[in-house]
């Protein structure tokens, strides 16, 4: 008996679709072994690793940034545990399909007592009630969550449910990982890839797995017999060849900073020029203009945090080209500012005396007036 038109049509698309996967998905590690990265987790004596391999994980929220393996160990986590593995799209699922799943993880345990491992990725879109729904199935190991955010859990994730789950901090993958990424996505690809080209890479994806090997499959995919020249990388990046040498990205920014520091306005906006025209990522620009308004500027001008977060905001709304000129905006007032370390020298005075042995208990007067242990005392002014 043939097989009808419309599964033979199915079937390849779908053997399409896995051909034509993008380079990261065809990577996706199968064990714990395979992930890059993530070793104070998932080193010989990493606490997740522990927990995963002796099947006895809890509920848990992974928290970092983008492409440093949240959605690829949590797939790990079903291959290697002898779970069931549901997906909830955080954007689609309503509290209805978040009721079906808890009903159908009750009846597989009843059933089969097999429990139910449960995976959300961007957490963060899901509103209060998706999480309080997913609370009581939560409190009572009928399921086990894992929710992947780049969000602070501490603000996006309900104070209940967070104490319910261990919060895993996620740290952006090492210039080695990176390099390791990419020399096993080009044996993927049956390709070769410079030494230079690499670095220009590794540099340029600020820790992101996955944005490494979207730009290294590009930059195969403008290369001649596939063998990938730092041209075919400036290009996939789409960065000026006007890149830096190895250690020229820390000088660059040093110069960036310390002309800022010394008030000179004409050569701090052209070591932006070059950092952006090499390819530096605007948020890392606008994340040490941040820094800087508190660090060297502080108080001697309080309107210049507000004048860096503002081109930060800016640059997530408007990205280069037209960027530069709120980025250059936010380094103009910088540069001129008056300068004050006294921000600085405050927490770190603080933090040498906590670190020092000072006391840690709060004195009476200071203590939350609702709180049990504390009294209520008047609200006073201080001028």
């Amino acid at each position: 008996m043939t097989e009808p038109d419309d599964d033979l049509f199915a079937r390849a698309a779908l053997d399409s679709l896995r051909n034509q996967a993008p380079l990261a998905a065809r990577l996706r590690p199968r064990s714990i072994d395979d992930i890059v990265g993530q070793r104070h987790l998932l080193g010989a004596s990493g606490p997740l690793r522990k927990l995963i391999e002796a099947d006895r994980l809890g509920s848990i929220i992974l928290w970092g940034p983008p492409g440093t393996g949240k959605t690829t160990i949590a797939e790990v986590i079903a291959t290697v545990t002898k779970r069931e593995f549901v997906r909830l799209s955080a954007v689609t699922a309503g509290v209805k399909e978040v009721r079906e799943v808890i009903d159908d993880a009750r009846r597989r345990l009843g059933e089969h007592q097999r429990r139910t491992i449960v995976f959300v990725d961007e957490f963060h879109r899901f509103n209060a009630a998706q999480q309080d729904s997913l609370l009581p199935a939560v409190e009572a190991g009928l399921i086990t969550l894992i929710g992947a955010t780049t969000e602070n859990p501490f603000f996006e994730v309900n104070a209940p449910l967070r104490s319910r789950s261990t919060l895993l901090r996620l740290e952006p993958l090492s210039p080695d990982d990176i390099a390791r990424l990419l020399e096993r996505g080009a044996a993927v690809e049956q390709s070769t890839l410079d030494a230079d080209a690499r670095d220009l890479i590794v540099e340029r994806c600020g820790g992101d797995g996955r944005q490494a090997l979207t730009s290294l499959e590009v930059a195969i995919a403008l290369a001649p017999r596939k063998h990938v020249l730092v041209e075919h990388a400036e290009a996939a990046l789409s960065t000026s060849a006007l890149r830096y040498g190895r250690n020229d990205h820390y000088d660059v920014v040093s110069a960036l900073i310390k002309s800022m520091r010394a008030s000179d306005e004409r050569s701090a906006l052209f070591w932006l020029a070059r950092m952006i025209e090499a390819g530096d990522a605007p948020r890392f620009i606008a994340r040490r203009l941040i820094v800087f308004a508190s660090e060297d500027v502080g108080l001697a001008d309080a309107q210049s945090l507000v004048v860096a977060v503002a081109a930060a905001q800016a640059v997530e709304h408007v990205g280069l080209p037209e960027a530069r000129y709120n980025l250059a905006h936010a380094v103009m007032h910088l540069a001129s500012a008056p300068k004050s370390r006294a921000v600085t020298d405050a927490i770190e005075s603080a933090r040498e005396s906590l670190l020092g042995g000072a006391s840690i208990e709060v004195p009476e007067h200071l203590r939350d007036g609702n709180s049990p242990h504390g009294s209520i005392i008047p609200q006073r002014r201080y001028d």
